[in-house]
This record gives structure tokens, sequence and C-alpha cells, in this order.
């Protein structure tokens, strides 16, 4: 994969009057129906902070939503240290909402980078890249990054899928385990597949059984999902979407997060979680904002190896406990993905509603 090199031709950051910007950028996102966050500029304050870049984040889900959450997330944090602007809208959940509030961003807040998820709205983030070449365009995608100025991301977080299944093969007493997921494209295959065969290393004899809701966010559907899989005798979950958690608390069965440490919404119940640090990735594009447009894919600032992605910490007090051996078992096969002498496959094919491990 292609990186962000270190140094190049630098521009300097775009001053705007911002109390004339802010009316018309209100005025645009309303507009568009789009819900906009306050401007952060890290405290910093003052006629400094102007000289900072202005990353706009521009989401497709609410920030509720783990995995636009998680981007939210590492840009807050860039503010915080004082190292950009950061201005967002999120719930633009149509292609028309998409081209619309991002077309209103480009053209009215002049923003030195934008970021976000096009997974839903592909053709139009890349329709508007088009016609912002000077603006850096960095979005979650599925597809390949666009000349001159559209790079692409996505959570590669296969290593952590992996040592969560081997965790939950372990711990299962039904030798069955129940995964929702969002839909069955590549990036959601992957982190399932890599969680089955983590599975596989720890109960060859388990069935993993998985169910897709067709939506990135829909709590409602995917605990519906999730209450079907404790039917059918499942007794740990993967929560890769929101609202599973809320079923396994009810059940009173382990269950494994997605995207950010999701211990706190069931102490006794989330065994651990795959957490996405976007920051690697968001530093990547503050490079660009203050530098010239590229187009590459920035893929592997999500590695774990990098410090893009890790396990949250193991909760030994989650109901029915976790053996010590297995703990220990997850910790060695972790210190292998970090000094590289373990790399876990990749398979973006999509899964079978029912998997007899002991054939992956």
């Amino acid at each position: 994969m292609n990186v962000t090199p270190a140094s190049r031709p630098r521009r300097s950051p775009l001053r705007r009057t911002w109390a004339a910007v802010a009316i018309v950028g209100a005025l645009a996102l309303s507009a568009c129906g789009g819900a906009t966050g306050e401007e952060s500029d890290g405290g910093s304050g003052g006629s400094g902070s102007e000289d900072l870049p202005l990353i706009y984040g521009v989401y497709a889900t609410p920030l509720e939503e783990p995995w636009d959450g998680a981007i939210h997330a590492a840009l807050q944090e860039a503010a915080d240290d004082g190292e950009i602007r950061y201005k967002h809208v999120d719930d633009l959940s149509t292609s028309d909402a998409m081209e619309r509030g991002l077309r209103d961003i480009a053209a009215n807040e002049e923003p030195d980078a934008i970021i976000g998820d096009a997974f839903a709205a592909e053709e139009a983030v890349r329709k508007v890249a088009a016609e912002f070449p000077d603006i850096p365009f960095a979005f979650g995608s599925g597809e390949k990054p666009v000349e001159p100025n559209m790079s692409v991301f996505d959570n590669w977080l296969q290593d952590p899928a992996y040592l969560s299944g081997m965790l939950a093969g372990g711990m299962t007493k039904s030798d069955t385990i129940g995964i929702v997921g969002a839909m069955p494209i590549p990036e959601v295959n992957r982190i399932v597949n890599a969680f089955v065969l983590g599975v596989k290393e720890t109960n060859p004899q388990a069935t993993v059984k998985v169910s897709f809701i067709n939506s990135f966010f829909d709590p409602a559907a995917a605990k519906q999902a999730a209450q079907a899989h404790i039917s059918a005798g499942a007794d740990v979950l993967f929560a890769e979407r929101d609202g599973v958690i809320a079923a396994a608390e009810e059940a009173d069965i382990p269950v494994v997060g997605m995207m950010v440490d999701q211990h706190d919404e069931a102490p006794g119940h989330v065994i651990t979680s795959l957490i996405w640090h976007m920051r690697p990735t968001v530093d990547a594009v503050i490079e660009q904002a203050t530098g010239e447009p590229q187009a590459v894919d920035l893929g592997e600032f999500s590695f774990m190896k990098v410090g893009g992605s890790e396990l949250a910490e193991i909760n030994t007090d989650v109901v029915g406990g976790v053996p010590d051996e297995l703990v220990a078992k997850v910790e060695k096969v972790k210190a292998a993905i970090m000094d590289g002498s373990f790399t876990t496959p990749v398979d973006e094919a999509a899964p079978a509603s029912s998997i007899d491990v002991s054939k992956k």
C-alpha cells in the first residue's frame, strides 16, 4: 500500500472570515439535512487558531454508530492537541444528502481537507471530490483512490478480530457463537472471517452463526438478529453492529464489542472490543491538508502493528469468566502479530450463514 510522504511542498493554510462562513455553512447544512457539530480548535483560541488547518468530518450515519464515531474521536483528539480546527456534519444518510452536503461544505467553508465515509455514497463522494481538486478528500471506501485528491481508507481490523474469535471459541459452552454484521461486503467479510478463524484456533468443533442486517446503523434490527442467534443456541456473540450488546446483556451472555471499547455499555458482559484507532490515518490526512492533495490508499494505517487497531483489555470479570490459559493463548498470538511472526489471513469472501469451523 502507498503511504503519505513525510515531506513535500507545502501550502499556507487558508484564512477565512469565520463569522460569514459560519452563517453560510449553517444555512447550507440545514438545507441538506445534516446535524452540525461545534467547531473545535483544541482550546488554542486567539488569532493564531485561524492558522490551523480546518478538517471537516462528513458522516453518513449518526455519530452514535461506532464506525463513524471512531473517525470523529480521532479528529476531536487532533483538535484537542491543537493540531487542527475540526467541524463536522453527520447523518447524511442518502447519496443526495451526501452530495449536497459535501458540495456546500467544499464551496462555502473551503476546508483544508474533508474526511468521512463513502460506503453508501461512493459515486456522490467521488463526483464532488473531482469538482474540488485542490481539497484533499479521504474517505472510508471499498474502492480505489482517484487522482488527484481522493484518498481512501478502511478499518482493517482482521488482527483484533482473530484474537477476539479465539476468546469466543474458548468461552462458549454450547459450541455455538453468533455474529451480527452490517452486510456481506469485503470490509465486513474480512473481519467476520478472521473472527471465525480465531474461533477455530481455540475450538475446532464450534459452529458460528452469521447474519447481516443490510444496514450500517439499525440497532433494533441488530438486536433482533442477535436474539435469533441466542434462540438457536449461541452463548457468545460478536457485535459487529450496534444493538447486539443489548441483546447479550438481556440474555446474560458474553459479547465482543466493535470499533471502540464498549465495556461500559455492559460491564458484566463485554469481554473485549475490536478498537479502531483512526489517529494514524488522521495524521496522514493532516499532512495532506498542510501540503498537497494526494490519491493514496491509507489502509495500512489501521493495522495493529502500526497502532491503527488493538484488542481492548480483556474483561476477566465478564459473566462466566475467562480462563487464564485462554488469556495466555491470546496474548501469545497478539505478540506474534506485533512482531510480524504471525500474519492474520485476509479473506473477503461472503461468509455462510452457518459455519462449521472445522471445515475452514
